[in-house]
Order: structure tokens, then C-alpha cells, then sequence
């Protein structure tokens, strides 16, 4: 909202949009905002789904926003792209540059992109160096912060236990185990997700995480660099977490990424970046 208050159009462009779930928020404060909102333009990219209808579900996200934004008058445009994400082009995401507020937000899903274990080019590396091309107002990253990436099995196996262990852990002592919500997060989510990351190699292994300084050498590496946090924002959600959940979680800032843990462990991170 701060990069929002004086800008006419707003442009965001969101790798793995999925359903577009953290948006509805956002267009409710711009309709409040003094002097009316900006013009919303949401470029959203997603990987291409099985069957005849590659784009159904991105597409989808887009009319169902552009339902919310006629119902609080925020004036929208949408852009729908389903392939994979080391193949966009700058062309592709349509950035009128002039007067556009442009910010590039992905949020956990980083982990799936290949990396030069696989290909000798880095899908990752391709993809932020679009980013940098872009030459965004922000880019916001957010991580799972794991170490079970290792093409060496032992490793691998141990490093996923750690983690995998810890989140475990966390449903453990937040919700009983006959809840149907964690049943389908343990099974249907993470369960499958630890499958993959254990029992998956090569190209079929597309869990993929790296910690967040593997992540800023990475982006760094792009032309990319890191911009502090919001200190305010940092304060709220620090007192949210102390107010409304478990004591051991822990949320904490570090080297301006904004760590989340549980019982010292670091499940993930969020760090902001702009073009050096």
C-alpha cells in the first residue's frame, strides 16, 4: 500500500498466482484509498494445467478478480499467462512503463524452478534475470527455507527430516490430529511434498528449496539488491504473533529478511529487492 499512495496504475506481476487468494485485501484498501484508486492491472503466470485448457486456471483467478474489483470500483486489467516461467519474455508481460508502479511478487514457489544441478541453464537464474529486466518499483520473495535440495541422497533425507519434523511439530501442538483441515495439510500438502523431495531425482524431483542466503547470493548474483524492510510493519506483525499464536512461534528480522519459525527453526523468509 505505501508504494500505492500516489501511483495511477499499479501493475503486479505475480509468479504462481494460483487462485489469487492474497489480493482481495489489497483491493479493498485501494478502494478506500483518498482521491480514488489507481488503475489495478494484475499480470497473473502460472505453469500451464494438464488437458485441453493449459490456461483455465489462471484465467479463472482473473474473472473472479475482476469481480471483486467492479464490486469495489477499482478499475482492473488482467493479463493471463500459463507456461513455464523460464520462457516468458519481457514482451509477454505488457509493462507500460511510463506510468506504471510495477511490483513482481512471488511467494514460495521458487523451489519448484530447476537449478544448474539439472540444467547447465539455470531456469532459476533465467527467471531473475527477467526480473531485473523488468526493473520492478519492488520485487517481494518469499522462501521456504530449507536445505533438502542436495543431489546426495543421505543428505537430502536428513536435511528433510529436520525440516519436515519441525512443521510436523507445529500441527501438533496447534490442532488435534482427528481435525480434517490437518489431515488434508499432512496428507494431501506436505505429505506429498515430502514424498517428492525424498523419493524423486532428476527432473522429477521438483522440490527444490534453498535457505534464504543461498537465495540472496542467488538474486544478488541476478543485479538484484536487497532494500530493508518496513520497520513498522516488521513491529505489527512481530506483536500479532505474540498476541494471537503459539508461543513458540517466532518471527524476527535478519539481515532484512523477515524470518518465521518454529522452536528456532526457520521454515521461511521474506525479503524485498529492487534492481542494483
Amino acid at each position: 500500500m505505501d508504494l500505492a499512495k500516489k501511483a495511477t496504475r499499479l501493475h503486479i506481476i505475480h509468479f504462481g498466482i494460483q487462485y489469487g487468494s492474497q489480493w482481495p485485501g489489497l483491493i479493498r484498501r485501494l478502494s478506500e484509498r483518498p482521491g480514488g484508486p489507481p488503475v489495478l492491472r494484475i499480470t497473473g503466470i502460472d505453469l500451464p494445467q494438464p488437458g485441453f485448457e493449459p490456461a483455465a486456471r489462471v484465467e479463472e483467478t482473473g474473472r473472479r478478480l475482476a469481480n471483486y474489483c467492479e464490486r469495489f470500483n477499482v478499475p482492473f486489467e488482467y493479463n493471463a499467462i500459463a507456461q513455464k516461467w523460464e520462457t516468458i519474455q519481457l514482451k509477454d508481460l505488457r509493462i507500460f512503463r511510463e506510468d506504471e508502479m510495477v511490483v513482481v511478487d512471488c511467494l514460495y514457489l521458487f523451489r519448484y524452478l530447476l537449478d544448474e544441478t539439472v540444467m547447465s541453464s539455470s531456469p532459476r537464474d533465467t527467471v531473475l534475470n527477467l526480473i531485473k529486466r523488468i526493473n520492478p518499483d519492488v520485487f517481494i520473495h518469499g522462501i521456504i527455507n530449507g536445505s533438502y535440495n542436495s543431489p546426495f541422497f543421505i543428505s537430502r533425507f536428513r536435511e528433510a527430516l529436520y525440516y519436515f519434523s519441525a512443521v510436523f511439530d507445529m500441527f501438533e501442538a496447534n490442532a488435534p490430529r482427528e481435525d480434517q483441515d490437518r489431515m488434508v495439510f499432512e496428507q494431501e500438502i506436505y505429505g506429498k511434498e515430502v514424498l517428492n523431495a525424498i523419493a524423486c531425482e532428476g527432473v522429477k524431483r521438483f522440490e527444490r528449496p534453498e535457505t534464504c542466503k543461498q537465495w540472496q547470493v542467488r538474486n544478488q548474483r541476478a543485479g538484484l539488491r536487497q532494500v530493508p524492510l518496513n520497520g513498522e510493519i516488521v513491529k505489527k506483525v512481530k506483536a500479532q504473533v505474540k498476541l494471537c499464536y503459539h508461543k513458540d512461534f517466532s518471527v524476527d528480522e535478519d539481515g532484512h529478511w523477515l524470518l518465521q519459525g518454529w522452536k528456532g527453526r526457520i521454515l521461511s523468509a521474506l525479503s524485498c529487492w529492487k534492481t542494483a
